[in-house]
């Protein structure tokens, strides 16, 4: 049972050390351990994130009042350096806890993406020419009726709220295209996508070659439509990712980009994605039925 703050340290704690522990090799380092362990500091970051601590000189400072938890607390710079270096480890703790759950193999799915800008928009013109070289441009978010700069995550979730799979792609591409990439990593699977996910020929593609059954609500304008009792299991298979996306955006801030650099970008999407994670793997753990209600863990009080 999760009651009180420090407890919901000790849960993270422990389960990150447990996991560095089996990639112990990917971690070894020539010199000295740093007095900050790998696993302390993958911790804080993760911390944080649940926190909604999402940016650094606020992180550290937070933290300087949990010194009985975390005795050594690194300097600012070396913090995300740290962090940076760490980031492929994060990412790997996050497939760790994926294959620890059952919901992982659930055969069904939903696809979408969320806007993740670069910069804020009036921002862009000055800096364009260091994000464009990453991929970064502008491109819209028809859901918000907005223009970004930037990218869009682009994810795969089960019915259980699990994000199994992701990938970052420039604001103009379009879902179909990097829709149809990401799937074809996977097979045996029945996904549910939107009206911009709507296209016979890749639905046909997925099928022969993947055996991935893409389904779509149709657009108002093709003559084949569908049920109305079909269109209300379709907004009620959408309500999962609509509340995944809304827990990224609102508890872990994932729309706001507070980093200088595109790995900087990653580090942190990396440390989001698998802070969401490790939260439902908690849930899960303790036996809470809906493991998707994430929130009270971060703040039981």
């Amino acid at each position: 049972m999760i009651a009180h703050f420090d407890d919901f340290c000790l849960w993270v704690y422990v389960l990150v050390d447990d996991m560095c522990k089996e990639l112990e090799g990917q971690l070894r380092r020539p010199g000295p351990e740093p007095e900050c362990s790998d696993s302390e500091l993958i911790a804080i970051c993760l911390i944080g994130e649940c926190l909604r601590w999402d940016v650094e000189t606020e992180l550290l400072s937070q933290m300087q009042a949990h010194r009985d938890k975390f005795p050594i607390i690194p300097e600012q710079s070396r913090f995300n350096r740290r962090r940076r270096n760490l980031m492929w480890v994060i990412n790997e703790l996050r497939r760790m806890m994926l294959a620890r759950m059952e919901h992982y193999r659930d055969a069904h799915c939903v696809v979408d993406s969320l806007p993740i800008p670069a910069v804020q928009f009036h921002l862009a013109p000055q800096s364009r020419a260091k994000w464009s070289q990453w991929g970064a441009d502008y491109g819209p978010v028809p859901s918000k009726k907005m223009m970004i700069f930037g990218f869009k995550l682009h994810m795969l979730v089960t019915m259980g709220g699990l994000i199994i799979d992701f990938e970052l792609a420039p604001a103009s591409y379009r879902d179909l295209a990097i829709g149809h990439e990401l799937l074809e990593e996977h097979c045996n699977r029945i996904v549910i996508g939107d009206k911009a996910y709507v296209s016979a020929p890749v639905a046909e593609e997925l099928w022969q070659n993947n055996r991935i059954r893409l389904l779509t609500k149709p657009r108002s304008n093709q003559k084949k439509q569908i049920p109305a009792s079909v269109h209300r299991l379709y907004d009620r298979v959408r309500q999962i990712i609509e509340t995944v996306t809304s827990q990224l955006s609102a508890q872990f801030s994932i729309e706001t980009n507070h980093a200088h650099t595109f790995s900087g970008l990653c580090a942190r999407l990396y440390t989001k994605l698998t802070a969401h994670t490790l939260c439902i793997h908690i849930n899960r753990l303790l036996g809470v039925p809906d493991y998707l209600q994430i929130k009270q863990l971060a703040f039981p009080n």
